[in-house]
């Protein structure tokens, strides 16, 4: 502390002055706009445009924003994916300002975009297909549903080889809403949710296919298949759900000497309904 600091009679003025005397941080009139915005290309860190060090400015400044929060929206969720988005709003508003043949001319595009996506999952480069096809659909106009529909099937067609198959199931369900009774689509969706342990959807989706191509063997398999599946998993899901009513029910009567092998339950076999009988 400076021998002025320590006089009490300074006013507070005084003090703010005396502390602040050595600083010497400010803005270049170069770095930043008429809005006081930092321009992209100036430096505020104490490193020159070659990255050497500033030597007039011995202070450090980290890279992070502080004011950035950690949960910040600039953080990609789990449902995001940021390589395969297809923003259709703002393909539409883009579209309004195109001729007929301005469309035509991205359908073509699209067209060869599709090929070449085509040309890399035969050769087993799924990932680059997947980005081809992605490609296609960010040009292909939305007035041309069929050619979007086969460009989204295709690509969920290639999640399905990366095992990626809730994606695939979303590319799938976009491709059915655009192209009406498109087999494909709701086979190899199909897959996918059995992939994922979603069999009542599965079976609903391969009953589907039946009712478009009553002689595909893929789905006349399933049908025999997924039932007996179903049923196995319904009957351990209501074992586990009656095991734990019964540790809930053991826990409440407990106090008062009883226990759930006090009541038995009992099927009306005319009614099918239960009924619950008391034993001491």
């Amino acid at each position: 502390m400076s021998e002025r600091l320590k006089n009490n009679d300074l006013s507070n003025e005084a003090v703010i002055e005396d502390l602040t005397k050595n600083l010497n941080f400010s803005l270049r009139p170069n770095d930043v706009d008429d809005n006081n915005t930092i321009n992209p290309g100036s430096n505020t860190d104490g490193q020159n445009a070659k990255g050497d060090r500033n030597e007039n400015n011995e202070a450090e400044f980290s890279d992070i924003p502080l004011d950035e929060p950690v949960n910040s929206k600039n953080i990609q969720s789990e449902n995001e994916d940021s390589d395969t988005d297809v923003d259709e709003l703002s393909l539409k508003d883009a579209e309004m300002d195109l001729t007929d043949d301005q469309k035509e001319e991205r359908r073509v595009i699209a067209e060869e975009l599709k090929v070449a996506g085509n040309a890399a999952y035969k050769v087993e480069d799924y990932d680059r297909s997947i980005e081809k096809y992605t490609e296609g659909l960010r040009i292909c106009p939305l007035k041309f549903p069929e050619m979007r529909g086969i460009l989204y099937c295709n690509r969920g067609a290639a999640k399905i080889k990366l095992e990626n198959h809730k994606k695939a199931i979303i590319d799938f369900t976009k491709a059915i809403e655009l192209k009406e009774n498109y087999l494909k689509a709701y086979l190899r969706r199909a897959i996918s949710y059995e992939a994922t342990d979603k069999l009542d959807e599965s079976l609903e989706d391969y009953k589907k296919v039946i009712e478009l191509d009553p002689s595909n063997a893929t789905a006349k398999s399933a049908l025999d298949r997924l039932p007996p599946m179903i049923e196995k998993r319904n009957e351990e899901l209501k074992t586990e759900v009656m095991g734990k009513l019964k540790d809930l029910g053991n826990m409440i009567l407990r106090p008062f000497g009883l226990s759930t092998e006090n009541f038995k339950l009992e099927q009306d076999p005319e009614s099918k309904g239960y009924k619950i009988n008391f034993k001491q």
